[in-house]
């Protein structure tokens, strides 16, 4: 080899550019481990996952296969601070390289805590905290949705708390991971689960015990936050201790410091319900008892009123005026009556003086030729037959 050729670069191809590339990145990033935040994350049909792993200044594809994903039995959402552990691998058909994804844990507790800054600053200036999306909790919950642990503590202080609190109430208990990076999807699903039922509950409950910042982490992730603003449903997020505070705090319609005081928050105290009804029943029973002894009062103040006794006068003398109108119109009546009933009997006199059968009861009798009454001898016709007839009957006359 010349001395000049020393000096001038080798010319290369793509391929074996790229080869030299993959062999100088896969030999050098074995088993490593790459903290950054999810997004586009994606499952095919096949069962491989993949997503980018990003920070402020880059960005790094990775891709979970699907023998790995049945073992680590993950499910990611954009937004999580995650761990991934694995090994680089350069894929040259495309040029480019990801990484081949063996396991997936949480951040550490510096780059949550600088996560939860951001995203909280995001979200506050979307207004994803403002007091305008507060829905007000319902005096009187009857169905109150819990989401939690089945198994853990926070779930049996709400129940123990409820039952003893307010035993008039449904608890509906919906299971979800509360750490770790199944976590925030098995919240999300839930909270949309209650959110989108048919007959919803009054009020949910999304929380569960205290725990260090990584434990508590599902609660910060965007996905839950904005899960819980689109919810129809009242919500309470009570994580952790009352110290610790997560971003579905400020999302939630109400904060509460424990699971037990998230209890205490979303129910009256059914003893206090109870003294305060007994104690409206006895005004009720003291207003009615004073209002009716008032009346009374009124009452016997009008019968003894000058206004009360001239109304009885006027009553008096209308009574005494009636019972004279009554007199004049029986009397007046008797005398119609005894007007009427004489001139029934002039009537009837002169009925029987006209009677033509009267002749006949005294004796006398009347001819009759064809159905008319002779009354004159001249009327009278020899040849024709007659009747004569008496008061007790008739005889044809005259008939050959």
């Amino acid at each position: 080899m010349s001395q000049s050729d020393l000096f001038t670069p080798e010319t290369l191809s793509v391929s074996d550019l790229t080869e030299d590339i993959k062999l100088l990145l896969e030999g050098n990033f074995m088993d490593i481990k790459v903290e950054g935040e999810v997004s586009n994350a994606s499952t095919s049909r096949s069962g491989h996952t993949y997503f980018t792993l990003k920070d402020e200044d880059a960005q790094l594809s990775c891709v979970i296969w699907s023998g790995i994903n049945r073992r680590l039995k993950v499910e990611l959402t954009d937004g999580q601070q995650i761990i991934a552990g694995g090994d680089i691998q350069v894929y040259p058909p495309h040029g480019k390289y990801q990484l081949i994804v063996r396991s997936v844990e949480q951040a550490g507790i510096g780059a949550l805590q600088e996560a939860f800054e951001k995203l909280k600053s995001r979200l506050k200036e979307e207004g994803l905290f403002d007091d305008v999306y507060k829905k007000p909790l319902p005096r009187f919950p009857f169905d109150i949705g819990v989401i939690t642990s089945a198994t853990g503590a926070a779930f049996h202080d709400i129940r123990d708390t409820l039952e003893r609190r307010w035993p008039l109430a449904t608890v509906h208990l919906h299971h979800a991971s509360v750490q770790g990076t199944n976590a925030a999807p098995e919240l999300v699903r839930a909270i949309d689960w209650f959110s989108g039922a048919s007959n919803p509950v009054d009020l949910l409950i999304v929380g569960r015990g205290g725990g260090s910042l990584e434990d508590l982490w599902p609660f910060n992730e965007e996905a839950v936050a904005r899960a819980l603003h689109r919810c129809s449903i009242p919500t309470i997020s009570a994580v952790g201790h009352e110290v610790d505070f997560s971003i579905s705090d400020f999302v939630a319609d109400a904060r509460a410091a424990t699971p037990t005081q998230a209890a205490i928050l979303a129910t009256p105290d059914i003893n206090e319900v109870r003294m305060f009804a007994d104690d409206l029943s006895t005004r009720l029973h003291t207003a009615v008892e004073e209002r009716v002894a008032d009346q009374k009062e009124h009452v016997r103040q009008l019968v003894q009123s000058h206004a009360l006794q001239a109304i009885r006068q006027k009553v008096a003398n209308l009574g005494e005026r009636i019972g004279g109108l009554k007199e004049k119109l029986h009397h007046r009546q008797q005398m119609r009556l005894l007007q009427q009933r004489e001139q029934v009997s002039n009537l009837r006199h002169r009925l029987e003086i006209r009677n033509p059968n009267a002749p006949l009861e005294q004796g006398y009798t009347r001819v009759r030729q064809d159905k008319a009454w002779i009354k004159t001898l001249e009327s009278f016709d020899r040849d024709t037959p007659a009747t004569i007839e008496w008061r007790d009957g008739e005889l044809e006359v005259g008939s050959k």
